[in-house]
């Protein structure tokens, strides 16, 4: 194809024509892209475990899964490149209040990858794929515990927040804990030792701990913000999707912490509170499957509010993506689990959804960073208008 008629396609005269020279993607590159592996991932995750097990869908999955690792690869080496040669517009990140919730978004677009490394890379490249799993997801952990409190830290110090302004994207650090928490409880009865494997099993539980609580206050506070103040821009109405996200992802944790939890706990001379830990994991994750369906179908009446008036397509509607695919994931878990057909349909309409709105999102992206109009970073705009005023 010549690169004209792919500009044709792309709708711009040439790649990054929106941008005064290639550097710009670098220099206005933020965490919100990230958000686009967090969707992907659990699209590649979602596919490889329908019921049935088709293995088409799961081939499809593990192709969109190797291609989450390129794009990980690839944002990484363009924010990084961003604090090497723009450092000190870079830094002013840590002051807006908006973009610097989206860093929680690098560790949960991790965690899909290494959740893949289980799913997929296990069964292709052997137990080998195991330990580099182990090492990862304790650089997850790391960055989920600092996302976890650091933002919120410069919330309460040196960031402006106001109840009318709130969105859901304040879950966003505080999630990345939880999500973590999971990918422990899928990594943990393949461990080779059983110390490393009570160790991840500990650990995953005190992220839960450190994550779930905290998301749930937030929903609260969410809740009357929407009642007080009502619905916030239409660009930010993906964030209406976002509180399915902690209540998905607490319900997913709890049920593979629990799911192996006997073994491990057997193993270490304590087979009641393995018992217990496995009975607490399926009734909790069904309490918050129910809650997340409240949420969910909220967010269904809420985005069609917005439709009416249109939504304009920004990075943020990666937002309907991962959430809903947690709680896809979720649901498929529990008709496992109870051995349930109604959860079973459930997952696979949701999974349905969840292709489909990828589809609509990553093909708006692609044509976004093309043009090169995607490349925006809100910091360096608050930045220059505080220059202006001065």
């Amino acid at each position: 194809m010549s690169d004209t008629r792919l500009a044709a396609i792309m709708g711009g005269r040439h790649p990054l024509a929106a941008l005064s020279n290639p550097r710009e993607a670098i220099r206005q590159f933020t965490p919100n892209w990230f958000a686009a592996t967090m969707g992907t991932g659990i699209l590649a995750l979602a596919l490889g475990q329908l019921p049935g097990h088709s293995a088409l869908l799961a081939g499809v999955g593990e192709a969109l899964w190797l291609f989450n690792i390129l794009l990980f690869t690839v944002f990484t080496l363009m924010y990084a490149a961003r604090w090497v040669f723009f450092f000190d517009e870079a830094k002013q990140i840590f002051g807006h209040s908006t973009v610097s919730m989206f860093f929680g978004t690098i560790p949960m677009g991790l965690a899909t990858i290494i959740n893949g490394l289980v799913q997929y890379g296990l069964p292709n490249w052997g137990e080998g794929v195991i330990a580099l799993a182990h090492v990862l997801w304790w650089l997850d952990v790391a960055m989920a515990l600092a996302c976890g409190v650091l933002i919120p830290f410069m919330m309460f110090t040196r960031q402006e927040h106001s109840i009318d302004q709130m969105t859901a994207v304040w879950l966003l650090p505080v999630v990345a804990a939880e999500v973590a928490a999971a990918s422990g409880g899928i990594i943990a009865p393949h461990l080779a030792d059983t110390n490393a494997q009570f160790t991840m099993l500990i650990t995953s539980y005190v992220l839960w701990a450190y994550s779930v609580p905290v998301a749930l206050s937030i929903l609260v506070i969410l809740v009357l913000r929407l009642a007080l103040h009502k619905l916030p821009h239409e660009s930010m109405a993906a964030s209406s999707w976002l509180s399915l996200g902690p209540i998905g992802t607490g319900a997913l944790g709890m049920l593979v912490i629990g799911n192996d939890a006997p073994a491990i706990f057997a193993a270490h001379g304590m087979p009641g509170i393995g018992a217990v830990a496995a009975g607490i994991g399926v009734v909790s994750g069904v309490l918050f499957w129910g809650l997340g369906l409240w949420w969910m179908l909220l967010a269904l009446l809420i985005t069609a509010r917005y439709a009416k008036g249109g939504i304009p397509f920004n990075l943020g509607w990666w937002g309907f993506t991962f959430p809903l695919g947690v709680y896809a994931v979720t649901t498929l878990k529990l008709g496992v689990t109870l051995n349930l057909v109604f959860f079973d349909v459930l997952g696979v309409i949701l999974v349905m959804m969840l292709a489909i709105m990828w589809l609509v999102v990553a093909t708006k992206t692609a044509v976004g960073a093309y043009r090169g109009n995607l490349f925006v970073s809100p910091c360096i705009a608050s930045l220059n208008a505080k220059r202006a005023g001065a």
